[in-house]
């Protein structure tokens, strides 16, 4: 059988490491796949469901003699990751990581790795608001995007043998620069996880009500905010600590749209409010027509992983 890569190590064994773990298993993409995570318990689930055929007590044990590498960590433990590692890395070793944040992943892990190691940053647009090995399924990656953000003269053929692991997980794959990954993931994602923090935090503090009728009779829409909110808040905390630019601008220019929104709601510019969820909602059938989504009622809220909590 013929595998793309002889030895993967996941560093990290959460959601999106075992959904590598059993996609490759499922293709038939890896010889075999070793795994390291902080915690006992984790690392005796992955090899109990079978995410690993071996795991390590610590990474640089778990990179030993690996074709790929794969950081699945928070992004604000990459750097300490990395320079453990480091020593341990084989000649010709790619390098990954599956982090929301790339420019700081890129100025924080690339000085510890040796020459002759390939680092391809990478950042799949796929997840759910579930963490843990358990959380994992090998249909995760179908259709989704994923991002690399490979560093100027990265090697074209270490590039493309990750573009292909992954596009045969079923990924769609595109490669942009770091600075420009971080401003549109900011746009798509970090600010409107903040958002949606924001807004269970403001449900938090009516006592009166949260423990009784915001619960129950919560709507679409404050129950996806808490689907998202529900997210790893390690994780996030590091993505916008990390990406605290990006997130900043494009909060500012959300806080600007709020406050235009708010004035036409007090001087009763229906006009106003029409003509802008008119333009807003035409965002939402793009998104529709890409295939990043769909218009059933219910989409991904009746089955485990089916709709984007994490990217």
């Amino acid at each position: 059988m013929s595998f793309l890569y002889d030895r993967v190590a996941l560093i990290g064994l959460g959601l999106i490491a075992g959904s590598m773990a059993l996609a490759m298993r499922e293709q038939g993409l890896a010889r075999e796949i070793v795994g390291h995570a902080r915690s006992a318990d984790t690392r005796a689930t992955a090899l109990e469901i079978g995410l690993v055929d071996r795991v390590f007590e610590t990474a640089a044990e778990a990179v030993e003699g690996a074709d790929l590498v794969v950081l699945a960590v928070p992004v604000g433990a990459m750097a300490a990751v990395a320079e453990e590692i480091a020593p341990r890395l084989k000649p010709g070793v790619t390098v990954t990581d599956v982090g929301s944040v790339k420019q700081a992943v890129v100025t924080e892990v690339l000085p510890h790795l040796p020459e002759g190691v390939h680092f391809i940053p990478g950042h799949p647009l796929a997840g759910t608001e579930h963490s843990g090995p358990r959380a994992g399924f090998a249909t995760l990656f179908r259709n989704r995007w994923w991002l690399f953000t490979p560093p100027e003269g990265a090697d074209e053929q270490a590039v493309s043998r990750l573009e292909s692991l992954v596009q045969a997980m079923g990924a769609k794959t595109e490669r942009m620069d770091a600075a420009h990954h971080d401003l549109v993931l900011a746009v798509t994602s970090h600010t409107p996880h903040l958002i949606a923090y924001t807004m269970v935090g403001v449900a938090d503090h009516l006592k009166r009500v949260t423990e009784s009728e915001v619960v129950q009779y919560s709507a679409a829409g404050f129950r996806d905010f808490t689907r998202i909110a529900a997210s790893d808040p390690t994780m996030w905390r590091d993505v916008f600590l990390q990406n605290k630019d990006a997130v900043l601008d494009i909060l500012g220019r959300f806080t600007e749209e709020l406050f235009v929104l708010q004035r036409a709601i007090r001087m009763g510019d229906g006009q106003h409010l029409f003509d802008y969820f008119t333009r807003t909602r035409a965002i939402r059938r793009g998104i529709i027509e890409a295939g990043q989504d769909t218009s059933a009622p219910d989409f991904g809220r009746s089955q485990p992983g089916g709709e984007n909590a994490k990217s």
